[in-house]
């Protein structure tokens, strides 16, 4: 499974729900007694579902260092936290009446093996809340970034190990012997406009030193020969300081559209 820093989670997910929930309707929120927020990382969509329901929600993740930082920003209505891989949940069966996580299965080697385990341990609905990532839509006043993005894209999927751009389940779900299997698509807009946050400027500075590339240039470098990678590299560079250049002047604007679907089944 690919492994994720706090700073990585707050950069892709922050705002997320943010403005609607709408897409969320079919887990029925409000009336659930027991939910379990898988691969909770640093607990974004776990406080989400606190606040949107009246039972008790627990988060579990493999990984310790993100759950620190979880119990760290303790937000209400949110009972606790547990390491535990999905494959292995640390639950008994039936223990929850909502089993859901989020941009968790694209990064598993087999979902149907986590469904399953999510279904162990549901007594009633599973949701999985998944990116596209082949169709994320990407605008800005540097000319070059959209198209620099949707190449460096295209062969992040081709390097990656797992299936990032499946985000349609439907059939994934039934596989694991879950019914009644719905889908609403929910996109969630990132923008970039004056006046800029810090967020926005480290954003900025990433590109123009090449780290925001290389924090993928494993995957990158499976795809690209050495050559091709290098070159990437130069140009995103460039793109990076044609987006410092137009921060300067308030005049850099960005809009990136990542889609998701809320695929739901019942036990």
């Amino acid at each position: 499974m690919r492994e994720f820093s706090a700073d990585y989670l707050d950069r892709t997910r922050r705002g997320m729900w943010a403005d609607s929930r709408a897409a969320l309707a079919d887990l029925s929120l409000s009336s659930r007694q027991r939910v379990l927020d898988v691969g909770c990382g640093t607990g974004e969509l776990t406080a989400v579902l606190a606040e949107e329901t009246g039972g008790t929600v627990v988060g579990v993740d493999a990984d310790t260092e993100l759950l620190t930082t979880a119990r760290d920003r303790s937000r209400d209505g949110i009972d606790g936290y547990a390491a535990g891989d999905a494959v292995r949940l640390p639950f008994a069966a039936d223990s929850f009446d909502l089993v859901v996580c989020q941009a968790l299965l694209v990064n598993l080697p087999e979902p149907p093996a986590a469904l399953r385990e999510f279904a162990r341990v549901s007594r009633d609905l599973v949701a999985a809340v998944e990116p596209d990532n082949a169709d994320v839509a990407v605008s800005s006043t540097v000319e070059t970034e959209a198209s620099l993005e949707a190449e460096a894209r295209a062969a992040f999927v081709d390097g990656v190990a797992t299936d990032v751009t499946t985000a349609d389940l439907t059939e994934t779900f039934a596989a694991a012997g879950l019914s009644a299997v719905s889908t609403r698509r929910y996109h969630h807009e990132k923008r970039v406009t004056p006046p800029y946050s810090e967020t926005d400027l480290e954003g900025a500075t990433r590109k123009a030193t090449g780290a925001a590339l290389a924090s993928h240039e494993t995957e990158l470098r499976r795809a690209l020969s050495p050559t091709a990678y290098d070159d990437l590299r130069q140009r995103w560079r460039a793109m990076g300081r044609d987006v410092v250049e137009q921060m300067q002047t308030d005049d850099y604007e960005r809009v990136e559209v990542v889609p998701f679907d809320v695929t739901v089944g019942r036990v």
